[in-house]
């Protein structure tokens, strides 16, 4: 496995070994940066060069944290208190929406259906409308947190960078100018969430998470605190014995009601590190450990908060793309796994399930072992008209009891609408190619 070099390693060695590399780094920072890796960092952050001599030595000191003491002792012990839960409560949420109602089967429509990808961009149109009436100003998604077992709880919004980031991540692949906005947007409030030296948390009142941080990280790969892998140690540091990446970044003091968390490792977290930190000698044993799990087909039940297996199926296809050469083994076999959740005319499951599926297979290079028109026309059919997808379980905490609260779950119309649409892009591309 080939060992990445680091940014600010390179900028280090290349600065020892050119004079003239090192006046332009200490004089223009930034411009060199860009010139030499060929992007564009983001523009309104400042970065400054600092070079030691034989009599001067620099201590850099982190910027104050953004939490109080009296918050971050309730990222401590929090978690434990319903004090807690309506800590993180936003405005009461709506009750469930029932899903559209479909007259005709995907196969019929199919049939009958003249240019499909027209169908299917007009679709994708039609739910960027709805995710750009429901997207707040500033960039945040809203999610909803509900009771799994019992509808009656009272739901609520929730609006944690994760979801955000999970959501952008999935409008990338689109080139409409209204998912390019929505993207701009929301990378401007995962900067403004963001905690040195790159870790983000999923509420104000847990500790950071490695879930949040690296999908979070992806979408702002051009935060010079990202680029130059500032959060990387943290993150490395983060790892069980077995060298599986932990979910909660948990200081030494946690109390027992958290810190249990901390021998927790979910395939799905594992896989957004890996699509973070790419193909490395530090992510060798986690890429292992999710090659074991997927060949032997051991996925159902090992994840703490991700549903189902076609979710960690979906995390584990995006890391390949995101982290080329990582997990490539798992190619072909990921791919007949995902087939294997087929089921005829019931397809992947819920649209959901179905839009991971069609995303997954397309990621892993085996979208054309599925029929495009009649995946098309079942995500299409399921939309309403107001442009949104049905809120339905993206992820959740499928185990802990939260005292009277209970099993918590999350989803949301603009959860699943941009999956679908992910989805949709992914089809209207094999439509149009076929």
């Amino acid at each position: 496995m080939k060992k990445l070099v680091g940014s600010a390693e390179i900028l280090v060695s290349r600065a020892g070994e050119d004079r003239d590399f090192r006046e332009r780094l200490l004089a223009s920072p930034r411009e060199t940066i860009e010139k030499e890796f060929g992007v564009t960092l983001a523009g309104d952050h400042e970065i400054h060069v600092h070079q030691e001599t034989y009599n001067a030595t620099h201590l850099v000191l982190p910027p104050p944290g953004k939490l109080s003491e009296a918050e971050r002792e309730a990222a401590k012990t929090g978690a434990a208190s319903l004090e807690f839960l309506r800590k993180t409560m936003y405005d009461p949420a709506p009750p469930l929406r029932p899903p559209a109602v479909e007259r005709t089967t995907p196969g019929e429509r199919a049939a009958a259906s003249g240019d499909l990808a027209a169908a299917g961009r007009e679709s994708i149109r039609r739910g960027l409308d709805f995710l750009g009436s429901t997207v707040d100003e500033n960039g945040a998604w809203s999610c909803i947190r509900f009771n799994i077992a019992d509808p009656n709880i009272p739901r609520h919004f929730e609006r944690p960078p994760f979801v955000s980031a999970l959501c952008v991540l999935a409008l990338e692949c689109s080139e409409e100018p209204q998912a390019k906005a929505l993207c701009a947007a929301t990378e401007n409030y995962l900067v403004d969430t963001i905690e040195f030296p790159g870790l983000w948390r999923y509420y104000r009142h847990l500790p950071p998470d490695l879930d949040s941080t690296a999908l979070c990280s992806l979408v702002i790969a051009a935060h010079p605190w990202i680029f130059l892998e500032r959060n990387f140690p943290p993150i490395l540091a983060n790892r069980d014995e077995a060298g599986r990446f932990m979910t909660w970044v948990l200081a030494e003091d946690e109390p027992d009601v958290v810190s249990r968390f901390r021998i927790e490792a979910d395939p799905v977290v594992n896989a957004n590190v890996i699509a973070y930190l790419g193909d490395r000698p530090e992510t060798a044993d986690a890429q292992r450990w999710l090659e074991t799990l997927v060949a032997e087909d051991g996925v159902d039940g090992s994840s703490k908060w991700y549903p189902d297996a076609v979710a960690i199926y979906y995390a584990i296809a995006r890391a390949m793309v995101r982290a080329p050469t990582a997990l490539e083994r798992l190619r072909p076999i990921l791919a007949d796994r995902i087939l294997e959740l087929h089921a005829g005319q019931e397809g992947f499951g819920n649209i959901l399930q179905t839009a991971l599926a069609v995303s997954a297979l397309y990621n892993v290079g085996s979208l054309e072992r599925i029929d495009a028109k009649c995946e098309t026309e079942r995500i299409v059919s399921s939309q309403r008209e107001d442009g949104s997808w049905p809120e339905l379980l993206a992820f959740g905490d499928q185990e802990l009891k939260w005292g009277t609260v209970g099993q918590i779950g999350h989803g949301a119309e603009a959860v699943t609408s941009a999956f679908c649409i992910e989805a949709l892009e992914r089809l209207v591309e094999i439509l149009k190619a076929g």
